[in-house]
């Protein structure tokens, strides 16, 4: 694994790259100085940042001063604390929105929309943002991208409720969305081969089940394995998400067996079923900026037409809701969920009256019966938790509203499919199989988004 010197390291090279990028970019701008801030940005130099930004919307000079002045201010935001970024996100979003004489301008013109049709086009004009103008200008600065996105990823960490926050994260939101649309992302496999600072990115950005080490990495890249990832062009050695797959006969239930590095890689041409066991988003800058979707459907049909074998395209993940909604059920609850049997058994073997404190204590396990006991209770409380429980009409589970808003079905509950401590303390170690199944993808979504209706398997039927 990657400690955190190594990280920030990594992180010190990508802001050391970034600087020297834009360096290059100002210099033949000679009338174009950068700009020294104190870290805090106290208030006589954010007065001095908000005049450069004047400059930049008015586009004074020209394009290419404005982009070298753009180029200032990424500089100046870098070099700030996180007090003075804060300051800078602000000043953006208070003094850059739509102004009320554009407002007043725009309302004037309403009235005669439908007799000049033509003005629809100022009006778009009145109410686009300054900011956005000068926002835009960095998609011509080298990594200017993804200087935006990271800026975002900063901006949501400040908003705290803060409605100008919010105003400007959604301008941010739409100008990066735009940019990211599906149709410019490029689907590519990765293997052991690419560069070591992209494998690098792998083992720094994965999010489901961590990356021990360089060994379980390659084990993750094997000949019986698959790892596919979306790329923007002006990104392009920056995964935006990626997708990891193994190649075995059956369905998997467990997390451990299916990363074990000590077992020998299988035959993938033998395999009858694509087990995705991991799927992360990079950018936190791009939260709200759906790939998912896309990238599990591409690659499904992808290895579908190149792998005729493949019977089964699932998914073994994890129930990251399932602990807070147990501790959020009264007795009569669960009594309700389970029925007064299996719960009287379960107390009984347990000698307590509290499912909580069991939960509380890992040595449940070491127990056959109660581990049996606490099986028959939680299969169907998760199950129930997955279909029935939602907010609005979308599961309350996000991994469960992900893969059925995809078209997956609700194939099978694993009990102590993740023995990790973090799968035991999210879900007492359930993990759920999806099944992505090509004939049906688009009616179980239509369902579920028209209606919240959850398909489901026999099996899963019979725990419910």
């Amino acid at each position: 694994m990657i400690n955190r010197e190594t990280q920030e390291g990594f992180i010190e090279r990508t802001l050391a790259n970034l600087r020297k990028a834009w360096r290059e970019f100002i210099s033949p701008i000679q009338a174009i100085k950068p700009l020294t801030l104190s870290p805090g940005l106290p208030d006589p130099d954010c007065s001095r940042l908000r005049q450069l930004m004047l400059d930049c919307v008015a586009a004074r000079g020209g394009e290419v001063s404005s982009r070298a002045r753009a180029a200032v201010l990424g500089q100046a935001y870098l070099g700030l604390d996180r007090n003075g970024r804060k300051r800078y996100l602000e000043l953006l979003a208070r003094d850059f929105h739509v102004p009320r004489a554009a407002i007043e301008e725009a309302r004037g013109m309403l009235d005669g929309l439908e007799e000049d049709p033509a003005s629809a086009a100022r009006l778009r004009e009145l109410f686009t943002p300054p900011r956005l103008k000068l926002l835009r200008q960095f998609n011509d600065l080298p990594q200017g991208v993804k200087f935006l996105v990271d800026l975002r990823s900063d901006l949501r960490g400040f908003m705290d409720h803060d409605r100008d926050l919010a105003a400007l994260d959604e301008d941010l939101r739409a100008l990066l969305e735009s940019w990211f649309d599906v149709g410019f992302l490029e689907l590519r496999r990765l293997t052991w081969h690419e560069p070591a600072s992209l494998l690098e990115k792998l083992i720094e950005y994965e999010a489901v089940h961590e990356i021990g080490s360089w060994h379980d990495l390659r084990n993750r890249l094997d000949s019986d394995r698959r790892c596919f990832a979306f790329f923007h062009p002006c990104l392009p050695e920056e995964p935006l998400i990626f997708v990891e797959i193994a190649l075995v006969r059956g369905m998997a239930a467990s997390i451990q067996v299916l990363l074990d590095e000590t077992a020998p890689a299988s035959d993938p041409n033998a395999a009858d079923t694509a087990i995705f066991y991991s799927i992360t988003s990079t950018q936190a800058g791009l939260r709200g900026i759906h790939f998912g979707g896309f990238l599990i459907k591409r690659v499904v049909d992808l290895l579908a037409r190149e792998m005729p074998s493949l019977r089964t395209f699932a998914t073994l993940s994890p129930v990251p809701g399932l602990a807070g909604f147990l501790e959020s059920l009264t007795d009569e609850r669960l009594e309700e969920l389970v029925g007064r049997a299996p719960l009287k058994t379960l107390f009984d073997t347990a000698n307590v009256k509290d499912l909580k404190a069991i939960l509380s204590h890992d040595d449940w396990r070491e127990n056959p019966d109660l581990e049996e006991a606490m099986k028959n209770v939680l299969l169907r409380v998760c199950a129930h938790y997955l279909v029935s429980e939602k907010k609005g009409n979308k599961a309350r589970d996000p991994v469960a509203d992900f893969h059925l808003n995809n078209g997956a079905r609700l194939e099978r509950i694993n009990w102590l499919a993740d023995t990790s401590e973090n799968g035991l303390r999210q879900s007492a170690g359930i993990m759920v199989n999806y099944v992505y199944r090509l004939g049906e993808i688009e009616k179980n979504h239509e369902l579920y988004r028209e209606r919240g209706e959850v398909a489901t398997s026999a099996v899963v039927n019979h725990l419910l």
